[in-house]
């Protein structure tokens, strides 16, 4: 290939990505404003801060968010118009240096109520606190469970009631958890702040109860307002349910944030740090380096340079198992061992031509042990995943890709360092869990807009279900023409399509966040509030 016919295709490449970063970001924004800058409006009238504004004012000042699940819920439930990053804000911040999760309902988006995709997005939140060993603020203001989808929301193992059993195991693991009552605490919702180690309430808008004015009085007949049922007052003086009243949101913020403050430290983990180096190539090339084309092989080592600090990698066993890459690394100046899908066409020992993204034998033999190596050296993984899965046929099976799989499955299931997954490309069928998906407990997991997640391609699935519903039609002694089976496929395919997409992956928490691949993971626009002619607002 020309050098200028090379130079085109990264240009196209990078225009691509561009584009789909434009897409991404103009989502973003609309997600951003919760249920609208009305609904916003009227939070204000009540002398609320909105919850992005809460997270802004509570961390360190010009300190960066990074959010988790910004798009979970993302084009779910239209039939209820929605639920924009799952009415609740979620991230990681550091407070007085202290890096913590924090949970801001968003009462914007149906009053804070919880849907499903609001239950799976808290308990990521309390499991990345927990697996992380990191304080965890909520910022409560909810009007409990969305009745009309209880049943989705309410009996099950992973729903609402998971919440306050999370509660419990926090507390007796030692790690600190803070609640606010900054508007409404209803019903079960009452369990999170007081099963909090340490409680807050807002005078004038923070309520907590198991039963509502109305409620009440249906149920025996009272008669009583809201602040004398269960408002600050009561609750600080009477009941002693909450340990701190404070007069509004700014004074709320600012005692969390002096009892954060003021906690102790868990032993640190003992990884391998040095002063970071910022890498060789510039970041910029990441732009430039995965086609358009999903199919079309590129080069991961490039990629691998544009991240790892000074561009330095050293390969583990570089000449076998070529369709993965692994290495050793500093990111940041942190040590890791990088697991990476190499995406070129490669030929082994043997002569024998093998294909980019898929995982053969010898490559998943290579894997399992580096992947305990990095264990017994106490060094955390970095996943990249652009995989189609693994190696079929019959040399395959002969071969016993099976059983080299299960190694590398078994490797990584069974990991006690920390493993963080990208999802560059593709990450398909076992390809997915052998390069540790979500199923495979990673400490995060984010992917870029070039993402596509599914149990296989969507032409491959497209085949695959249209001969499943042409076999369904002729036993039923019908037989589609040509041009009908053309229709069928590519509507089979452009649905499928869409459920690989990233932002259906991100909707549903597949992935925790949807990140611009030059801008640290994740990191959220919002930042430490500044003021403005008397009223709070985020910078970016």
């Amino acid at each position: 290939m020309s050098k200028s016919k090379a130079e085109l295709e990264r240009h196209q490449h990078a225009d691509h990505m561009k584009l789909l970063l434009s897409r991404m970001r103009h989502r973003r924004e609309k997600i951003e404003e919760g249920g609208g800058p009305e609904k916003t409006a009227q939070q204000r009238r009540q002398g609320k801060m909105s919850a992005r504004e809460r997270v802004a004012g509570l961390i360190d000042p010009g300190s960066d968010f990074l959010e988790i699940g910004a798009f979970a819920g993302f084009d779910m439930y239209p039939e209820y118009g929605g639920c924009p990053a799952g009415g609740v804000v979620t991230g990681l911040g550091r407070i007085h240096g202290r890096l913590c999760v924090v949970v801001a309902n968003d009462a914007t988006v149906k009053a804070g109520a919880w849907f499903p995709i609001t239950g799976k997005k808290n308990l990521r939140a309390q499991e990345i606190a927990m697996e992380n060993r990191l304080p965890i603020i909520y910022l409560v203001d909810s009007a409990g469970v969305f009745l009309p989808m209880q049943e989705e929301i309410f009996a099950d193992k992973e729903h609402f009631g998971r919440i306050f059993r999370n509660n419990a195991r926090l507390s007796a693991m030692g790690i600190p958890q803070i609640a606010a009552i900054m508007g409404s605490c209803v019903a079960g919702g009452a369990y999170l702040p007081i099963m909090s180690d340490e409680s807050l309430i807002v005078e004038g808008t923070g309520s907590i109860f198991l039963a509502g004015p109305y409620l009440v009085k249906a149920a025996i007949g009272e008669e009583v307002d809201k602040e004398t049922l269960g408002g600050a007052v009561t609750h600080s003086e009477i009941s002693g349910v909450a340990d701190y009243k404070v007069p509004n949101d700014e004074a709320c913020l600012k005692t969390i944030r002096d009892l954060v403050d003021k906690l102790g430290h868990f032993p640190k983990a003992g990884f391998d740090r040095a002063e970071p180096v910022p890498p060789a190539s510039p970041e910029t090339d990441l732009l430039s380096l995965i086609p358009e084309d999903p199919g079309k092989p590129y080069k991961m080592t490039e990629l691998l340079k544009c991240l790892v600090d000074n561009s330095e990698l050293t390969y583990y066993k570089e000449g076998f198992g070529k369709t993965l890459l692994c290495a050793y690394a500093r990111i940041d100046g942190w040590a890791v061992g990088i697991v990476a899908n190499n995406r070129e066409v490669v030929r082994n020992a043997k002569g024998e031509m093998q294909f980019g993204g898929v995982i053969y034998s010898d490559s998943a033999d290579k894997a399992a042990r580096f992947i305990m190596n990095c264990n017994q050296k106490k060094i955390p993984l970095v996943f990249l995943h652009d995989v189609t899965g693994f190696m079929v046929g019959t040399r395959s099976e002969h071969g016993g890709i099976i059983k080299d799989g299960a190694k590398m499955v078994n490797a990584v299931a069974n990991s006690t360092v920390p493993k963080i997954s990208v999802v560059v490309g593709n990450s398909y069928g076992a390809g997915n869990y052998a390069m540790c998906g979500k199923a495979y407990d990673p400490r995060l997991i984010v992917a870029w807009p070039t993402a596509r997640i599914a149990v296989m391609g969507g032409a491959q699935a497209a085949k695959t279900l249209l001969q499943i519903q042409l076999s369904a039609l002729k036993a039923k002694g019908q037989t589609p023409s040509q041009e009908e089976e053309e229709q069928l496929f590519n509507e089979i395919k452009a649905r499928y399509d869409e459920q690989t997409s990233p932002y259906y992956a991100a909707a549903r928490l597949w992935v925790d966040e949807l990140i611009d691949p030059c801008i640290p993971a994740g990191i959220s626009p919002l930042r430490s509030r500044q003021p403005t002619k008397g009223r709070w607002k985020s910078s970016t």
